[in-house]
Formats: structure tokens, C-alpha cells, sequence
């Protein structure tokens, strides 16, 4: 029995987390690599933490508990794990388990001062590191120390900390065991952190050396600011040295103090440039033998590196994987989109199959490169100038390379430069008419999907699809729908730079679209009015419905056909259902369950509607919106007119108003088209989910989410599918969560932040794009997910992103606010269709802002004060 408990380092490798924790695992492998030196030692394995348990069986009844505790009850949390820990503690360790770790010690020299280290298998992971968690005991000597720092070690598992944040990141309480790694202890002239990768920016070519003299504690601490040297190809491009005041020694009978650094070594460098550069090449063995960017301790021994800790850098962005070694520039598809959460593996592949350019993944979100667009100085304007319009921070952000002049090769212009940018001249004139067309067009063409998609199972359905997919970019393509839709996004750009300069009124655009015609997702919002205004004179309806759970369930319409009223209002909402029941949050990711197949999640809406408005509200709403800008356009026109060559100005301003009014609705209808077709999709794919289920191939429909497209067609064809590479992928998706994606991205994996780059904006203001005129004063309401959604009249809605989904919710509030968006993205035209004045693109704004705030937004200048 004995061998199990104690294994030494040079035994164990990465493959092992389970049996000696994370930072034992990792210790191993650093072991093994070439030119690494790592501190001789051995690990207490989780064998022995499992003994320990077993010796204290009141733990168990406790761990029970605290997975049934919410993670926000700090009070409840820290009482129950100090108690789980203070029996750890007191649990002798058993005969011959002190045996196992003492013969080890003796090894390493019975009374050599030595580090005791957790080690848990939850720890150090890729996707979550636990740094900080669990303990480390430095400088201890003698057997029974050893042995007492062992128990502190097992029971820092549960520190209210670590407790917190394996809650954080769902990992179960009772899944955790903990290792312990005891190590020879080194005593270091200096000591610090490599990051292989510019923990700051992302960049794979950077690293960075944090150094100060002594043991690294003093660093991990905080107890001093650190030198930092930054290396790039094997040099030093930046340092910055500190002036370090303390250090933290090891003591000659245990245990470490801080001490005083001389006056005259204080502003020395911790390393020389040598050792600097030295260290980084090591870094970057230990990097190329884990396989990803690493955070290592290290420490400086006689002019001898030695590691002490290899962790991954879990906080970095993936970078989109590529065939070549070529500079690759990619924005974000999800930022332009409104979605930037995580998307499964099936709806990436999906939106890839029927996007009309290549697009590439990283960590559940999908990047477009335009690093050749770039390249040629036409197409660099065009794209530059469309963007800038759209998102100035991701212009800002590509010009930021650019002129670095040696990422982006430069081209000799190769044919068109894209779509016109609009602005300086009036475009050309395009035909009314073709607008009811397009919408005739696409609606016949999903009827044929339709028609098409019902006889179809098995290998031919998706023979089908692929088929389908070719008719969907067609229809996506059509230049007729591009036409009409640069004509509304031209001519208010247009209105918007012409005004100003005639009239000094800035975004005057945003008036004049008020309550514009044919917009699919701002008659969406009002239709809801419609159905709030059947379900408001039946009380028990309204009582009904205010017991409704959100969940999957369309039952709930059934039940409330049998109440009085309840027929009326179950056909008024099937009625909303069927013209916008294709729609949800995140609904370019085919995997999000619609609203026809989780009904509940408009209940709360309904809700707020019938509470907030009165009957009518959706019709009258609609013609004082037509009016404002029947009235602004009167007020314009009748303005210009009285300037030098006023009626040229007026006639040409009253041609762009019209075109705006008959073009700006229609660009809301293709991604209507495109999530309609999506339901479709769907809906015969999770027929084939269920043919799996009932096959024994998939134990839920669900799994499939979990595949590309590719990969359910051979599972279809072939009835088998790896569990395996399901469970991983469902492990992926979850971690995804915890990353932030990037508007723009290197191929070197740095993250490229643009700015504003503005002066005109009050101190302590949070910047961003104005994208619907107007001033709001009002209570801010954080909302990260519509189903939390609880607003009264005057709220502001801010909130990381909106898609058409949201668009219910713009009608019972008075501004917006958000981290993602553009001029012409969904929230800001409906924000615009609404006339709520709108900032979006304010960086961490849900952070910023807190829940219940009174903010002011300032729609027309674009940006958002907190009032006192």
C-alpha cells in the first residue's frame, strides 16, 4: 500500500493530474524536458488525500452542503469550508501513511528545508488555472513539520476561495482531490514569473519577465513591484526596472521573513539582459513541449535557472488555425453580428456553410480575414471606410497595424474596391419597387425550402441541405438586395454628413427614420403590444401567465385555452408565433432554442407589456414616430431653404429623406430570411437527432449541437458517433465562456483594442458610438439575458449586446446602452425605428453601470454620464 501514496517527480508526467493533482502533473513533465532543472521532490498523491476523507466521514454530509449552497452566500460558504478544513487539519494522518512521506523526506535529506505545495486535480488546467487557490508553505524543516504542512495543504482545498471559484467554474466539490508536491527548497538571488505570451495583449511572439531578488513570494504577493523586461526573437524590446525595497528570504531555522534591501542595490536589475534572454529560451522549450503559451515560476541559483511552477496561460484568446506561416488579420464576425457569445460546434459549421465568405474559428466564435482586402490601397480605403462608419473601434484597431508598416504585406490594387462608402456625393437612383419584390422573392423561396425539406430524411436530407445552402447564399447574394440595402445605409449617411455641414445638426438621420416602413424586426417589438392588449382584460389569464416558468414547455398554451379568455390570448401569441416564433437570442447559432420551441420566454415580455401600456399602444406608438419625422422633415427642408442655393439643398436633402424612408426597413428583412430558413433547418436536423436517440447511437437529442454539420451527416450515414469527442467538445463550449472575443485579432494571437480617440467628452464619461439622437436621463437596468428582463417605464436598457430578439423589449424602455454594436447594427436602427436615443460600443459598460444607476445617455454626441 505504501507505494501509492508517494511518488517521486521524476515518476510522474502531465497525463497524471489524477493522481498527483495539476502542479504535481506539471512539475513531472518539466522534469523530463531537456536542459529544465527543477527542484528534486515527491508527491503526496491523492490516494492519500482519498485516505484522509475516509478518516473524517462527517466531511462527506458537509461537502453535500456546500454544493447545494448558492455561490454568492459568502457567509454561508466560509463557515462550512472553515469547518471542512478545520477537521482536515485535525484528522491524524495514519501510521502508515506518515511512514510513506517520511521515508521520502529522507531522501531529500531528513532535515532539508523543503516547499510543501497543493496540488489539486482541478488546477492548472487549460481553460482554468486555480492559481491562488490552495496553499504553498515555504523554508519547512523536519518530519513533523512536513507532515503538518501536508494536512494544511489537503484542507486548502476549501478555502472560501478556492470553494467560490470551482462553483464559478462548475466543477463539483466532491470530484476535487488534492495532491501535495514536496520539494527540495531552492534558495534563490532572485526569482519571478515568464509569460511566453504577453499576458496583456495576447501575443505569442512577446514574453514577458517579471524579476525581483529573493524568493518569488515577494512578487506573487505584491509585496514589491517587479523589473520587467519584454522579449521578442530573442530581445530585449522594453524593460523597465523597479525600485525593489523588499525581498522575502528563507530563514536559517524555517519559515521566510521580509527583509530590507540596501539603499544601493535597490534600482539594480534583478537580471542581467543575458540571463533575461537565457530564461526565455527555456520558456519557450517548456512551451513547445506543453503545447500552448505558459505562466512559469522561476528561481536563480548560482547563475543556474531553476522552474518551480508551469501553468497555462488560460486567459489568452485562441487564435483561428491556419495551413500556412503567413500574417493573418481577422475581425470579429460576432461584434458585426450582435452575438458575441460562444456558438456550438454545429452552428459554427452552419453559419460557415451558408456565410458568402470564408470564415474562421477560435474558441466557439468565428473571425473573417481581411488581411488581403488590406493589402491594396482601393480596397484598404473601402473596407476602412465601411467599417469606420460601422464600429470605429475596429477601425481604429486595423489602422493600429497598419501602421506598424511589417504585418500586412501591401498589394497593387487587383479590381473593384468593394461596395461605395457613401458620403461626399448623392448616389445613384435606385427603384422603389424592388423592395416588395425582394421580400416576394425570399418569402416564395422559403415557402419551395419548406415545401422541399418536409420528405426528406436519412443521407438524402442533407444531400438536400447542401443544396439548400447554395439557394440561401444566392438569395443572400442578390444584387437587388445589396442595392436596396446600401441604398437606406448611403442615404443616411448621406443626410448625416450633408446636415451637419448645412445645418449644424448632427445625426438629424436618426428623426427622419422614425417609424420608417417594412421593418420586419421594429413591427416585431410592436406586434407584442398587439398580443399584450388581448391578454390584458382577462385577469386570469394575466394570473396564469404570471405562474408561468420559463423552461421548454409549449404546454403551458394548451392549459391556457381552458381559462376564460385564455382561447383568444392562446391564439393571439400561436399568431405572434408563427410570423416570429423562428427568432431567439443568439439566433445565428442554430443551436439556440427558438421562440416557437421555448414560448415561455416571451411570457415576461407579454408581461411587462400588459402592465406597462395601454390598449393600443403599438398603433399609436407607430403614427407618433410618422409624424416626428413628417415633422422633422418639414423643419429640414423649410431650414435648408432659407441658406444660399437653399432650394438645390432642399430638393437634393428631400430626395435622400424619401429613399431613406423606402429603403431603411428592408435592411432589417435578410437576416429575417436568413433565421427563417434556420428554423427549417433545424427542425429537420432534430428529426435526425431523435432517429439517433432512438437508435442508441446519441443518449439526447441535444448531442448533436456538439457536431459540424459534416461530422451529424456521417453520424446519420453511419449510425455511430464518438462519445468521446462529444463530452470533449461539451467541456470546450463551457470554458469558452470565461474569454472575452476580440473585435480584432493577429495571427501572432494579440488582441488589438481601438479607441475613440475623442476630446470632446465630459471627465468621468463613458465613451462610445452615437447611433440614435436624443437625450435620456433614467434608472439603467443591467440585463445579461432577456428571460431576466423586469422594466418599468423610463428604464434604460444597458445590456453587452442586442440582436432582433430584443427588439420586444425597445418599446416599454427610453434608451440603450451597449458593449457591442454599430451605426447600422440591429439595435441601433431599431433603437433609431423607436426613437430612443442610443449609445452602443461603450467597452465594459455592464461592469461600469450598475444595476438600478440613474444614467444619462446622450444619443446624439455618444456617450453616458453616472449621476450622483
Amino acid at each position: 500500500m505504501i507505494e501509492q501514496y508517494v511518488w517521486d517527480l521524476h515518476e510522474v508526467d502531465e497525463t497524471q493530474v489524477a493522481v498527483v493533482g495539476g502542479k504535481g502533473a506539471h512539475l513531472g513533465g518539466l522534469s523530463r524536458i531537456e536542459g529544465i532543472r527543477v527542484p528534486a521532490g515527491f508527491c503526496v498523491t491523492t490516494d492519500a488525500f482519498r485516505r484522509i476523507m475516509a478518516e473524517a466521514p462527517s466531511i462527506v454530509d458537509r461537502l453535500d452542503q456546500l454544493t447545494r449552497l448558492n455561490p454568492d452566500d459568502r457567509e454561508a460558504v466560509r463557515t462550512l469550508s472553515a469547518q471542512i478544513r478545520q477537521t482536515i487539519e485535525e484528522t491524524p494522518i495514519p501510521d502508515d501513511l506518515a511512514t510513506a512521506i517520511t521515508r521520502a523526506l529522507a531522501r531529500l535529506g531528513e532535515q532539508a528545508a523543503c516547499a510543501v505545495r497543493s496540488s489539486a486535480t482541478a488546477e492548472d488546467l487549460p481553460t482554468a488555472s486555480f492559481a491562488g487557490q490552495q496553499d504553498t508553505y515555504l523554508n519547512v524543516m523536519g518530519p513533523a513539520a512536513i507532515l503538518r504542512h501536508v494536512s494544511r495543504c489537503w484542507a486548502s482545498l476549501f478555502t472560501e476561495r478556492a470553494v467560490t471559484y470551482r462553483r464559478r467554474n462548475g466543477i463539483d466539490h466532491r470530484t476535487v482531490h488534492m495532491a501535495v508536491v514536496v520539494q527540495r527548497m531552492a534558495f534563490p538571488h532572485a526569482a519571478g514569473i515568464l509569460f511566453t505570451a504577453d499576458p496583456v495583449t495576447g501575443n505569442r511572439k512577446v514574453a514577458t519577465v517579471d524579476a525581483g531578488f529573493g524568493l518569488g513570494e515577494a512578487l506573487v504577493s505584491g509585496l514589491v513591484n517587479p523589473d520587467v523586461f519584454t522579449v521578442r526573437d530573442g530581445e530585449i524590446v522594453a524593460k523597465a526596472i523597479a525600485a525593489k525595497q523588499r525581498a522575502v528570504h528563507a530563514l536559517p531555522a524555517g519559515g521566510t521573513q521580509e527583509v530590507a534591501i540596501d539603499s544601493q542595490r535597490q534600482e539594480q536589475p534583478a537580471l542581467t539582459d543575458a540571463q533575461v534572454v537565457r530564461l526565455v529560451q527555456l520558456g519557450r522549450r517548456i512551451e513547445a513541449h506543453f503545447g500552448r503559451p505558459q505562466d512559469i515560476e522561476w528561481c536563480l541559483v548560482d547563475d543556474d535557472f531553476q522552474i518551480v511552477q508551469s501553468r497555462p496561460i488560460t486567459t489568452l484568446f485562441p487564435i483561428p488555425e491556419t495551413d500556412d506561416q503567413e500574417n493573418h488579420l481577422y475581425v470579429s464576425v460576432g461584434h458585426q453580428q450582435m452575438m458575441t457569445d460562444p456558438m456550438k460546434p454545429l452552428g459554427l459549421s452552419m453559419w460557415q456553410l451558408t456565410a458568402m465568405v470564408p470564415m474562421h474559428e477560435a474558441a466557439g466564435r468565428l473571425f473573417v480575414d481581411v488581411t488581403r482586402r488590406l493589402a491594396s490601397p482601393a480596397s484598404r480605403a473601402a473596407l476602412l471606410d465601411v467599417i469606420g462608419r460601422g464600429d470605429p473601434l475596429v477601425r481604429d484597431a486595423l489602422e493600429t497595424v497598419l501602421d506598424r508598416d511589417d504585418f500586412v504585406p501591401s498589394l497593387p490594387d487587383a479590381g473593384p474596391s468593394g461596395p461605395p462608402a457613401g458620403g461626399a456625393s448623392a448616389p445613384g437612383e435606385p427603384d422603389p419597387a424592388i423592395v416588395p419584390e425582394l421580400i416576394e422573392r425570399s418569402e416564395a423561396s422559403i415557402a419551395a425550402l419548406e415545401r422541399g425539406i418536409r420528405t426528406k430524411t436519412g443521407p438524402a436530407l442533407f444531400d438536400f441541405l447542401l443544396e439548400a445552402f447554395e439557394e440561401h447564399k444566392r438569395v443572400l447574394s442578390d444584387p437587388l438586395s445589396m442595392q436596396a440595402i446600401m441604398a437606406g445605409m448611403e442615404a443616411t449617411w448621406w443626410l448625416n454628413d450633408k446636415l451637419e455641414k448645412w445645418l449644424g445638426e448632427k445625426n438629424a438621420a436618426d428623426t427622419l427614420t422614425l417609424s420608417a416602413p417594412d421593418n420586419i424586426t421594429s413591427e416585431m417589438g410592436l406586434a407584442l403590444l398587439d398580443v399584450a392588449d388581448v391578454i390584458r382584460p382577462q385577469p386570469e389569464v394575466v394570473a396564469f401567465l404570471q405562474g408561468v416558468e420559463y423552461a421548454e414547455d409549449t404546454a403551458f398554451l394548451d392549459e391556457l385555452a381552458k381559462l376564460p379568455g385564455g382561447t383568444e390570448a392562446r391564439d393571439a401569441i400561436e399568431a405572434y408565433l408563427d410570423r416570429y416564433g423562428m427568432r431567439c437570442v443568439g439566433e445565428i447559432d442554430i443551436t439556440r432554442p427558438r421562440w416557437r420551441e421555448r414560448p415561455t420566454t416571451l411570457v415576461p415580455v407579454i408581461l411587462d407589456n400588459v402592465r406597462n401600456f395601454e390598449p393600443g399602444a403599438a398603433e399609436r406608438r407607430f403614427e407618433q414616430g410618422r409624424q416626428r419625422a413628417q415633422q422633422k422633415e418639414q423643419d429640414v427642408l423649410s431650414r435648408l431653404r432659407a441658406l444660399p442655393d437653399g432650394d438645390r439643398k432642399a430638393d437634393e436633402a428631400k430626395r435622400m429623406i424619401d429613399r431613406v424612408r423606402t429603403f431603411i426597413g428592408y435592411r432589417e428583412y435578410p437576416k429575417y430570411g436568413i433565421v427563417s430558413r434556420y428554423f427549417l433547418y433545424k427542425q429537420a436536423l432534430m428529426k435526425e437527432a431523435e432517429c439517433l436517440v432512438q437508435a442508441g447511437v446519441l443518449p439526447e437529442k441535444e448531442d448533436i449541437f456538439y457536431l459540424t454539420f459534416q461530422e451529424l451527416h456521417d453520424a446519420v450515414r453511419s449510425n455511430q458517433v464518438d462519445d468521446g469527442l462529444i463530452q470533449q467538445r461539451k467541456d470546450a463550449f463551457r470554458s469558452y465562456h470565461a474569454l472575452t472575443p476580440p473585435r480584432v485579432l493577429t495571427s501572432d494571437g494579440e488582441v488589438v483594442t481601438g479607441a475613440y480617440r475623442r476630446d470632446d467628452v465630459p471627465a468621468g464619461a463613458l465613451v462610445g458610438l452615437a447611433v440614435s439622437a436624443g437625450t435620456i436621463e433614467g434608472r439603467a437596468r443591467v440585463i445579461l439575458d432577456m428571460a431576466d428582463a423586469d422594466l418599468e417605464a423610463g428604464d434604460i436598457l444597458v445590456t453587452p449586446f442586442t440582436d432582433p430578439s430584443w427588439s420586444p423589449l425597445f418599446v416599454g424602455i427610453a434608451g440603450l446602452v451597449t458593449e457591442v454594436g454599430g451605426l447600422m447594427t440591429h439595435g441601433a436602427v431599431i433603437a433609431r425605428e423607436y426613437g430612443l436615443p442610443a449609445v452602443v460600443g461603450v467597452e465594459q459598460a455592464t461592469r461600469l453601470i450598475r444595476d438600478g444607476q440613474r444614467i444619462r445617455v446622450h444619443g446624439t454626441e455618444g456617450y453616458v454620464e453616472i449621476l450622483p
